[in-house]
C-alpha cells in the first residue's frame, strides 16, 4: 500500500482572524512510503471560511519537493497539489512539475492522487508516472 504521514505541521494566519474568514500557511514534512519511498517539504496556502478548518469546498495550492526514491530509481522531483479538506478528510489531485526531476529521477512525469481521514496516521495515494 503506498501512504505518507504528516511528520510536522507548520501552520500560521497571513489574514484574517481565527474564528473567522481567513488564509493561512502551511509548511509540512511528510515521510513515504510504497512506490515512493523518502521523505519531503511541502508548503500550502490554505483558506478557511470560519471557526475551525473547514476550507469550505475550496482547495489548496501547494508544491512539494520529495526526495527518496520511485520504484527504486533515486534522486527527487517536485509535484504540484490542489487538495480539497473539510473536517472529516483530504483528498488532493497532483502532478509532476515538469523538468523538476534529479539523478535518476531526471525527466519523471506523472499524476495522482491522495485521499485521508483527519487525524488518521497516514493518508494514502496513487502515483501512475512514466521516465
Amino acid at each position: 500500500m503506498n501512504t505518507f504521514a504528516t511528520k510536522n505541521w507548520e501552520e500560521n494566519i497571513v489574514s484574517g482572524t481565527d474564528g473567522g474568514p481567513r488564509v493561512a500557511y502551511a509548511h509540512a514534512t511528510l515521510g513515504y512510503n510504497g512506490l515512493i519511498e523518502g521523505e519531503s517539504i511541502v508548503d500550502y496556502l490554505l483558506y478557511y471560511e470560519g471557526e475551525g478548518y473547514d476550507g469550505g469546498g475550496t482547495t489548496a495550492p501547494g508544491f512539494e519537493r520529495i526526495e527518496g526514491s520511485v520504484d527504486g530509481r533515486k534522486g527527487s522531483f517536485v509535484i504540484k497539489h490542489d487538495t480539497g479538506f473539510d473536517t472529516k478528510g483530504v483528498a488532493s489531485k497532483f502532478s509532476v512539475v515538469e523538468g523538476s526531476g534529479t539523478g535518476e529521477l531526471a525527466g519523471i512525469t506523472g499524476s495522482g492522487t491522495t485521499t485521508g481521514l483527519v487525524g488518521g496516521p497516514t493518508v494514502s495515494y496513487t502515483f501512475d508516472y512514466a521516465l
